[in-house]
């Protein structure tokens, strides 16, 4: 088997009063689509620190109270190269500065029962729903080089002590 290069990304969902703050996406990878807040982790600096970071590149604001709740590996074609991507999630439910659009997000709060799962890429449904219940969750997606998803496997877990 072919060794992939690798990438760790960040999403954040920040959560207030039943509703959800998910941003469409203005360039780069997925654009167009409604996501939670995140992005790619650079050198030198932790996964938590990247999620802290994007989130403040892309609405303005920066997380106060998070928590890590899911671990996803994608197998997929990102601009055109074949690679691992491990995407870490968090949940937010306290932040501190003012939400705003940037050059990469218009970001809008919906609520939680009322998701455009069909504005979304065709994982967060699979996943979604149990970040919102509050559990913890680990899984693989494999997507084609036209993003259409081949395969996943999800599970809730009670900690992150399982390898994927």
């Amino acid at each position: 088997m072919e060794e992939l290069r690798k990438i760790n990304t960040t999403l954040v969902l920040i959560l207030k009063d039943n509703k959800i703050l998910l941003g469409e996406k203005k360039r780069g990878f997925a654009k167009g689509t409604l996501n939670g807040i995140g992005g790619k982790q650079d050198p030198g600096e932790s996964i938590e620190q990247a999620m802290v970071r994007e989130t403040q590149e892309e609405i303005g604001v920066t997380p106060t109270s998070y928590d890590l709740i899911g671990k996803i590996k994608f197998n997929l074609w990102y601009k055109g190269e074949h690679v691992d991507m491990f995407l870490s999630i968090y949940t937010c439910d306290k932040f501190v500065g003012k939400i705003q659009e940037t050059e990469e997000m218009i970001p809008a709060w919906y609520d939680v029962d009322k998701i455009p799962f069909e504005k979304m890429l065709k994982d967060d449904l699979l996943w979604m729903p149990m970040a919102l219940a509050g559990k913890k969750f680990v899984g693989k997606v494999n997507f084609d080089p036209n993003m259409e998803m081949l395969s996943h496997d999800f599970k809730e877990i009670s900690d992150f002590e399982i390898e994927m």
